[in-house]
This record gives structure tokens, sequence and C-alpha cells, in this order.
């Protein structure tokens, strides 16, 4: 056959969760444990099917998930704000104004990602072909951009404080509050990663290294209490200024995770997990290029394979299925794929079927030559 482009439907799974332990093999060896015999069985009770009405969508079972951890952080990060805002008013802390005003900016990312959650559920229509999933993405870019405007804050009052000095008051309120807001955000912080990692969001994950750098630069406020209260007046404004400098280096962080998700970068091993699925395939006699890319909380695919020039277009497109169903096993998260079949070289004399597209995309142009 001639080079068949397959794009058959989607094999979703009844629930993400379960990506994370279906792995028989791994590329480097001794890697995901083995699925248990509870899933086994569900597996054989319930082969995959084609038709989405018998299956839950994934896309929403993660984004229920993803805003009831906002909106607990939400409350948690609001009460911290609160009760840190109050003891500013008594105190005069620039330090402490800094850390509540970068809290207040983190619990208020909850809005854009609780919105990017809910226009994720949107099914895939005429114009959006691959649904709204991405819209997590502008929802990471509107979080980089309030961190960088906390740090903007943070670091105008800090130098204002230290150009116009004032003494610090209520210094035992103003280092209960320092330890309250480093619980809080470390508590909110694991909560958002451990969430995020579990349902693919880039930008939760970056939500929650915000909250954890939050949490430290609260025990930082301690320093600039001792500080004023061993008579060093500029220990506040210079502890504010420190926090400024966390703001910014966890805004780095943030800010890679979020450009890394918009220019469809995925973990290498990803592929190399599913270059390994593939060449386990029967019937698969070599592979060319994987590409993936995440769309919201789950991965998409396409991959070429090369099979034996003499099958039948039923036993091409069975083989192709089964790539896919390999692939959808060995890389969590995936929920399709689209697999191109091309065949190995007849004779010599019969060249290569696909460079008719050679001037299409020639840098793509050598994807079959291996073959």
């Amino acid at each position: 056959m001639e080079g068949k482009q397959h794009g058959h439907r989607r094999h979703d799974h009844p629930h993400p969760r379960h990506h994370d332990d279906r792995h028989d093999h791994h590329p480097h060896g001794g890697g995901p444990r083995r699925p248990s015999l509870r899933h086994r069985l569900a597996h054989l009770l319930k082969p995959h099917s084609h038709q989405a009405a018998d299956k839950v969508d994934p896309a929403m079972e993660t984004s229920r998930e993803g805003m009831r951890t906002l909106w607990i952080s939400l409350v948690v990060l609001g009460l911290t704000t609160v009760l840190q805002a109050v003891v500013v008013a008594w105190s005069g802390s620039v330090a402490l104004l800094g850390d509540t005003v970068h809290n207040g900016a983190d619990a208020l990312t909850a809005v854009p990602l609780g919105i990017a959650f809910l226009v994720g559920r949107r099914a895939a229509d005429r114009r959006y072909t691959y649904g709204y999933g991405r819209a997590e993405d502008l929802a990471g870019i509107a979080i980089v951009l309030t961190v960088a405007a906390s740090a903007v804050v943070a670091a105008w009052q800090a130098v204002d404080r230290l150009v116009h000095p004032r003494d610090v008051s209520h210094l035992g309120a103003v280092a209960l509050a320092a330890v309250v807001g480093f619980v809080g955000n470390e508590w909110v912080a694991r909560y958002r990663i451990r969430t995020g990692r579990k349902i693919g969001s880039a930008a939760l994950v970056a939500d929650g290294l915000h909250a954890r750098t939050d949490g430290f630069t609260s025990l930082a406020v301690l320093l600039g209490a001792g500080g004023a209260a061993l008579g060093w007046r500029a220990a506040d404004p210079v502890v504010g200024l420190v926090i400024t400098l966390a703001i910014v280096l966890v805004l780095r962080d943030a800010a890679r995770e979020v450009c890394r998700r918009l220019m469809d970068a995925v973990d290498p091993e990803l592929v190399e997990r599913a270059e390994f699925a593939l060449r386990g395939v029967p019937g698969v006699r070599d592979i060319g290029p994987v590409r993936m890319r995440w769309i919201g909380h789950t991965l998409r695919a396409e991959a070429d394979i090369v099979v034996d020039p003499q099958l039948s277009v039923v036993a091409a497109h069975r083989l192709a299925v089964a790539a896919e169903h390999a692939l959808i096993h060995a890389v969590p998260r995936l929920t399709a794929a689209t697999v191109h079949t091309d065949h190995a070289p007849v004779d010599a004399a019969a060249g290569d079927p696909h460079s008719v597209l050679a001037h299409h995309h020639p840098r793509q142009h050598h994807r079959h030559a291996a073959a």
C-alpha cells in the first residue's frame, strides 16, 4: 500500500489516573510498576471503545479536580491575606506588606485558572477542532503577569521605606502573621503541585511553585521583625527587597514552565516510551518520527510506522490501531494518536512514494528514509 494516512478516533481511558500504573515495559528498564490485578481485570471486562458516550470525559474529570483545588486554595490564601493585611495596618511593616500583596495576588490567580478550567470543558467544534484545552496556557500567562505585578509593588514599597525610614510596631503580631503566611502558603503549594501533576496542568504546577516561594518569603518577614526588635530600622525594607528578589526567581521558573507548554514542549522520556512501545508492536518493522503536544491536561501524538508492503488495507489499519493502543498504554495522559503507516521498499527502482511532498515540507521529507 502506498503510504496510507491513518487517523482513527480516540481511545480514551475511563480516567486519566489509570495512565500512571499501566506500563509493562520501559526503555530504561525497571520503570513504572506493572498494572494492578484490578486494573487488568477491568481492562478485560471493559475493552476500549470508539464511542464517546461509553466513557467519562477525562477533561471534565480533571477540570473538576482542578476547580476544587482552586476554590480550596482561594479560601486558605484569602484568609491568610486578610489576617496579614490587618497586621500590616497595625504595624506598618513594609516587609509584611510585600508578603501580603504577593499572597493576595497568588489567591487571585485562581480566577483566570478557574475560567480556563471551565472553558476547557467545551467540546471541540469546527473552529477549535482540538477543543479548548489550550485556554489553560493563556491562564498561565495571566499568572506570570500577576506575579510580575506583585514584584513591582513589593520593590516599590521596599525602596520607598529605605528612602523614608519608619519604625515598625507590634513586632509580635508581625512575627505571628509571618508564620501564618508560611503555613498557609506551604499547604496550598503542596496541594496545587500535587493536583497539577496529577491532572497534567502546567499552569497549576506553576501556581503551586509560586505559593511555595510565598511561604519562604513569609519566613523572611520574621528576620525583618527580629532586626527591628534589635533596633535596626533598615531591617524591614531590606527584607522587603529580599522578598522581591524571591518573587523574581519564582517568576522566572513560572514563565519558563508556561513558555515550554506554549511551545509544545514535552518530556523527552515520554518520546522514548512511545518509541519503545511502537517497536514492541508485532508487525511494526521500523518507526519514524514521534511527535507529541499537550492539549489542556492530555497529550496527543503523531507517529509513523513501517509495515510489510504486502499487507492489505484492512491489515495495515488493524496494525495502526494496535500501535495507537500501545502508545496509550505506554505514555501517561496520552488519550489519542494519529498513526501513519508506511511500507518498506518493494524494490530499489520503486523510489520514495513521498517524494511528491518534498517541495511542500523539505525539512520533514527525510522521515521515511530509514525505512
